[in-house]
């Protein structure tokens, strides 16, 4: 049996607790909407586009809307068209496990 050679384990680090990101909205002429703090953008066609941010689901509703840049990394979105409403839903958090889920 071939010798295995052992190397001391050294201890992980924590991940830091990640506090929320900041979240802003620029509107500029109702054309042009900059959103920053975006965690994923959840759908987007002309008329609507439903961005999650760390405030709640934020709806952007209009007419020939566009994403015109979309950075993951900065949580930037641009989008561009006329925009006529934004509202925000809060996010739906998972309750738990299935337990959780079943004696709601």
């Amino acid at each position: 049996m071939p010798e295995t050679k052992l190397e001391p384990r050294t201890p992980r680090a924590e991940p830091a607790p990640q506090q929320p990101k900041s979240h802003g909205l620029a509107l500029k002429d109702r054309r042009h909407l900059a959103v920053t703090g975006v965690s994923r953008v959840i759908s987007c066609d002309e008329n609507t586009a439903v961005l999650e941010t760390p405030l709640g689901n934020l709806t952007i509703g209009g007419q020939e809307l566009q994403i015109g840049e979309l950075s993951t990394q900065s949580g930037q979105v641009q989008l561009s068209g006329k925009i006529e409403y934004l509202q925000y839903a809060e996010n739906q958090q998972s309750g738990g496990g299935l337990l959780a889920r079943l004696f709601r």
